[in-house]
Order: C-alpha cells, then structure tokens, then sequence
C-alpha cells in the first residue's frame, strides 16, 4: 500500500499552489540598531497582482509606528523604515490589521537588542501580542512547533522527497526506521546550522535538495522484482544521508528566524517536532488519499499511475536542481 503512495504528488503539487497563493505568510522584522532604533521590514502576501490589505502597526512608543507604502519585491509587497522607540520595545503592543479578516499568518521577528533574536507568530484570532521582556517556555514551545509545521507545509521540495520515500519503501516497518533515521540526521544538522556551528551557502544545500529528490525518484524507476536495490534493503542509509542535507535546509530557514537567547534548546527541540509533525500530516494524507483512490478506480490504474507520478517528481526535481545550479554556478 505504501508503495503505491503516489496521490501525494497530486496533493503536494496543489498544497504548494494553495500555500504559495493563499496562505503565504505575512513576514515583519524588527532588527534592533542600539540607542531606541529600530530598522523595520515589512512584507504582506501577493493577492492576484496587489497587496493583501494588512498593515503592520508598531507600539505607541515608537516615532514611525507604520510604514511607507509597500512596493512589489518579486515574492510579495514590502515596505521598510527607521523608527526610534523611547524606551525599547518592552512590553509595546505588536498589531496586524486586517489579519482578522484574512486566512493567513504573520510571523514577526524582533530583538529586544542588537543580536537576541525572538520570533511570534499572529493569526486570525490573535492579531496582535504585547512583547514580553522575555518569551516564557510556553511561548518559545507553541511559536517554534508552529514555526515547524509551517515550514514543512511551506517547503514542497521536503515534501517531494518524503513522498518519494513512501513510493520506493514496501512496508510500514522499513517506512518507520528510514523516517526515524531522517528525523535524527535532519536534527543534527538543523541544530548545527542554526547555532553557526555549519556555515553552508544556501544555493548549492538547495540544489542538492533537489537532487535528493531525484534519486530517490530514480531508484523508484530502476526496481528490478528480486533484486531490491540498496535504497530498499537499507532505505534508512539514503534517509540519513539526506537528512543531513535537508536539515542544513531547515536550519538556515531557522537562523533567519533567530533562536530565544534563553531557550535556546527549547527552540530547536520546538521547532524539530514542528517538522515532525509537518511530516506526519503529509503523510496521514498521502495514505488517505491512497486508499480512497485505489476504490475510486481500482488497484490496476492506479499502478499505472504510479510510474507517471514518479516521472512527474523526477522531471520537477530535475528543474529545480537545473534552477538552483545556475544560481551560484
């Protein structure tokens, strides 16, 4: 059954359009020059060629508590500006207007001072947050798990290659081990990016991201009945392996972000079971859709469909692998 997983690709592909469209997050970032003063970015989501009708407002403390009009960056429309906040940023209150009308998120990155950063996630039904002069544990923990399970959900080069994991292994036991040898090499890596442990340049981790993907695609393709390859007698060997690469992906993702300068260990263990639980969705979906599938037209067509799955995953990862090259070659 597992095997067969292919209806995933269907719904990652329409995930990534849904997700790109409709619920790209809202990003603002309070970076913190010293003596009260602040450089703000602001950037709002794309909706069908204009600006989603947010607007970031900053406490009353501060001298510019809204920006100037927003202008189109390529991947959304943003804005940024100097504020001084006499006082600092201690207890103010943090707004999103409009967020309650809309279907997406904002997540907000702000340092208390130069270098200690902290990140909040607003949505709908909590559009805005007084900043406290130091995150609790209870708030590192539900803003980086949610932080997790966005980034996931948001990353469909992640998701093409979970996927591809769930075509090429045949039975949950082996599908449980190479996920489990993921999680952790992913974890290692994560963690050692985000503490500057690993200083990788971003284009060549993600181009190799890519190439991940179609590996596992090609050996999908190359089964041969009898003669398993490495891939499905060890599928814990590739996980591992590429799990150490996709987690210098999540943590760059989480570097931008900054880590609470007190719950440093609590951010990363948060921000790993987000992932996690990305994954276990995606999963969840992939099987559901499976099995609805396979009674909708039958076990025979949905073999064939199988291989074109496969194909569509290799022939996405080739171009984003070709893209991600040319971008630093």
């Amino acid at each position: 059954m597992i095997r067969a997983a292919f209806l995933g690709l269907i719904l990652s592909l329409w995930a990534a359009m849904a997700l790109a469209h409709a619920l790209q997050p809202g990003y603002l970032e309070l970076r913190a020059l010293g003596d009260d003063t602040w450089s703000v970015f602001w950037r709002k989501p794309d909706v069908q060629g204009k600006p989603m009708q947010l607007d970031a407002e900053l406490p009353e403390n501060c001298a510019q508590r809204r920006g100037p009009e927003a202008q189109f960056d390529g991947a959304g429309w943003s804005s940024r500006w100097l504020t001084t906040c006499v006082g600092g940023l201690d207890n103010g209150t943090i707004r999103i207007d409009g967020l309650e009308n809309s279907r997406t998120d904002v997540l907000v990155r702000y340092e208390l001072e130069p270098g200690r950063g902290q990140a909040w996630r607003l949505v709908p039904g909590a559009p805005a947050f007084d900043i406290p002069a130091a995150p609790g544990a209870l708030d590192v923990l539900r803003s980086y798990t949610f932080l997790g399970v966005e980034h996931i959900l948001l990353g469909p080069d992640h998701l093409l290659f979970v996927l591809s994991l769930l075509i090429l292994i045949g039975n949950i036991r082996t599908l449980i081990g190479a996920v489990t040898a993921f999680t952790v090499s992913h974890s290692l890596t994560l963690g050692a990016a985000a503490l500057g442990w690993l200083n990788i340049p971003g284009p060549p981790v993600e181009a190799i991201i890519a190439l991940s993907i179609m590996f596992v695609a090609s050996e999908v393709l190359h089964h041969e009945p009898g003669a398993p390859r490495l891939s499905q007698r060890a599928p814990w060997i590739v996980s591992f392996g590429f799990g150490l690469i996709h987690g210098l992906g999540f943590g760059s993702a989480l570097s931008e972000i900054g880590l609470p300068q007190g719950e440093i260990v609590l951010a990363l263990l948060a921000f790993n079971i987000g992932v996690e639980l990305g994954q276990l969705l995606f999963i969840a979906v992939c099987l559901a859709g499976w099995t609805i599938m396979r009674r909708v037209i039958g076990p025979g067509s949905v073999s064939q469909m199988k291989a074109t799955a496969v194909y569509g995953i290799g022939a996405i990862a080739a171009f984003w692998f070709v893209e991600r090259l040319a971008g630093f070659v």
